[in-house]
């Protein structure tokens, strides 16, 4: 049975990134959540405790993770909840750990800059050329778009979808 829920933290580890022998790309980190509440008697913010939360991410994610994500950082996590007891000779313990389906900055604590990452499609040259050929001017827009530039000059059209 699978848990899922919804996290904020402190990310505490340097993000981890590693790409398997099948090409599975892996990032992982350890999130900090900590309870800290105002008590109004005492004026004062009172510390109730931190879970600890080993975040994994894999692929898509797990690149955009090792790219946007730093020690330090407030983040919310969406995943999988998993608890696993390990033993290892005299040692015992128990690992937490979220297989993240969604992670991102939390802005309760500051501002992030949002910057879509596009997938590369392969194409064969002559697609690529009659495409050009066909619209050289919606060529460069692409171009520009990919490239994060928009011309300040080049209206917008808004285009309305059926639902």
């Amino acid at each position: 049975m699978t848990d899922s829920l919804t996290i904020t933290g402190l990310v505490a580890t340097t993000p981890r990134h590693l790409v398997t022998s099948e090409g599975l790309p892996v990032t992982s980190f350890r999130l900090a959540s900590s309870l800290r509440r105002f008590d109004q008697s005492k004026k004062t913010w009172v510390e109730y405790g931190t879970n600890w939360y080993t975040v994994t991410s894999y692929r898509q994610l797990a690149t955009n993770t090792v790219g946007s994500v730093q020690k330090g950082d407030r983040v919310i996590v969406s995943g999988r909840l998993r608890i696993r007891d390990w033993e290892s000779g005299e040692k015992r313990g128990t690992n937490v750990e979220i297989d993240a389906d969604a992670l991102g900055h939390d802005l309760s604590w500051g501002k992030s800059v949002f910057s879509r990452s596009v997938h590369a499609i392969a194409i064969s040259e002559d697609a690529a050329s009659e495409t050009a050929e066909d619209n050289p001017e919606e060529t460069q827009e692409t171009e520009a778009l990919d490239a994060g530039e928009l011309s300040p000059e080049k209206e917008l059209e808004t285009v309305s979808v059926p639902f």
